[in-house]
């Protein structure tokens, strides 16, 4: 497998259509969950009406540019991390969206294997992740292959069953909404009802009886925790 894809929702903003659609596409196949719109606009609405984990944001917007967008979060309080994409070479747009809160800049052109390990390092750094593998108990993750391994031997998992895996995981001994669960697996265009995701735990559970317990948190989600012999 190429890379790894925390269980994340991505959200780019990116008026050029051909480079939004390509970027998105990596990601998707990445295993990410990702929407896409094309100014500013657009964006403060969908950062509004979703939870986001990572924004891709282009400086050359139209009207309102992403230098103003950002500052604008990061006014508002809100630290998800963004990366900034832009055509402009000067050392002044970069400094100055450092400055005001990105946490990573990449300038047009650029190869689509840089701009997903950017992704993957940003959102390890978000969820305090400092390596690529996980131990908890008999079952070990690799993040980098999408690899589950339960006392050395691997399991076969799906996508969508890794990216919940994933989720409960990172945030193991925590409850995770099953909105969130939701918003890791799935796109606008997605039509994915929350009870996919009660299957989904559902066959996690199958595979994960001998070292886990997934339990069922009435109203509020789900909650990781290690088997105790």
């Amino acid at each position: 497998m190429r890379g790894y894809a925390l269980a994340m929702r991505i959200l780019i903003v990116e008026d050029d259509p051909v480079i939004g659609d390509a970027i998105q596409r990596a990601l998707v196949r990445d295993g990410y969950a990702v929407d896409r719109v094309e100014n500013a606009q657009q964006a403060k609405a969908a950062l509004h009406a979703e939870g986001f984990d990572l924004v891709i944001l282009d400086i050359g917007l139209p009207r309102e540019d992403g230098l103003q967008l950002l500052r604008e979060l990061r006014r508002k309080g809100r630290n998800l991390p963004v990366l900034m994409l832009t055509a402009r070479d000067g050392l002044t747009d970069r400094v100055t969206a450092l400055d005001l809160g990105a946490d990573d800049y990449l300038t047009k052109p650029f190869q689509v294997l840089e701009l997903l390990a950017r992704c993957r390092a940003l959102l390890r750094r978000a969820n305090g992740v400092a390596s690529t593998r996980l131990t908890l108990g008999r079952l070990s993750l690799d993040l980098a292959r999408k690899e589950v391994m339960l006392d050395g031997q691997g399991l076969e998992l799906t996508q969508r069953e890794w990216s919940v895996l994933e989720c409960l995981v990172l945030n193991a001994g925590h409850i995770v909404p099953k909105d969130k669960l939701l918003s890791a697996v799935s796109s606008w265009g997605d039509e994915i009802s929350l009870n996919a995701i009660e299957v989904y735990v559902s066959r996690l559970r199958a595979k994960l009886s001998a070292c886990a317990v997934i339990h069922a948190i009435r109203g509020l989600g789900y909650r990781f925790d290690e088997k105790q012999d």
